[in-house]
């Protein structure tokens, strides 16, 4: 009997019914926001790393956020306890660009909005702020033809393949291309650029001329914008 008291009480508490479908409707609010949230990351993002793969983590992140604030806005007790459950979390990935914590940081603020019942001030925030970075990408210096690959090139040092002879190849197959970094020691050169290929054969024809110079030739590449057929 007290087992039964005790489960009805934990699972039919008055005031949790009666706030259950507000928080319903700031989850399903929260997943439309991160899934937005991510699309905008993944077509106006800068960063070099693989940014679909990294926008998926936004529908969890601002779901969950918007969940805990939820949960813990009406109870100091619930706020303490928050703090020192999230003392021992040790959150150890690699933030490889600004943009990345940025986007984050973002994703957070939504949950924390919608969680805190702000619903309408968050909606009309983000609209402003995804308006500033469409805006941005859209009329950016250069904004046409850029770079869609993230390519490096390895080669033995006596290849003689130097960083001006890989630029004329890369100008020859007709892509536009950006030296980023070059390292050369007596054993090797590796060279990074951003690179604008226009079509996936640009990139074969590029590697094929490359191995032609120098067979030992390794080249890597990294999607930012993708190539199309």
């Amino acid at each position: 009997m007290q087992i039964e008291q005790s489960l009805r009480e934990l699972l039919w508490n008055p005031e949790m019914v009666v706030s259950l479908p507000k928080l319903v409707l700031s989850l399903g609010i929260a997943a439309l926001l991160g899934v937005i949230l991510g699309q905008v990351y993944i077509h106006f993002g800068h960063s070099l790393s693989n940014r679909r793969l990294f926008a998926r983590n936004f529908l969890l992140l601002v779901v969950t956020t918007t969940l805990i604030i939820s949960i813990v806005r009406s109870s100091l007790a619930l706020s303490l306890g928050l703090v020192g459950a999230l003392s021992i979390v040790r959150f150890r990935a690699a933030i490889k660009e600004p943009e990345e914590l940025a986007f984050l940081f973002l994703a957070i603020s939504i949950g924390l909005g919608l969680g805190a019942g702000q619903a309408l001030v968050t909606i009309v925030a983000l609209v402003i702020i995804f308006g500033l970075i469409i805006i941005r990408g859209l009329f950016r210096p250069g904004a046409t033809g850029q770079p869609n690959l993230y390519l490096t090139v390895t080669s033995p040092a006596a290849a003689n393949l130097g960083a001006e002879r890989i630029l004329q190849v890369l100008a020859g197959v007709g892509a536009n291309a950006n030296l980023k970094r070059f390292d050369q020691t007596p054993e090797s050169l590796e060279a990074a650029f951003l690179v604008d290929f226009k079509q996936v054969a640009h990139l074969e024809q590029f590697t094929n001329q490359l191995r032609a110079l120098s067979p030992e030739v390794r080249v890597s590449c990294l999607e930012d914008r993708g190539l199309v057929a």
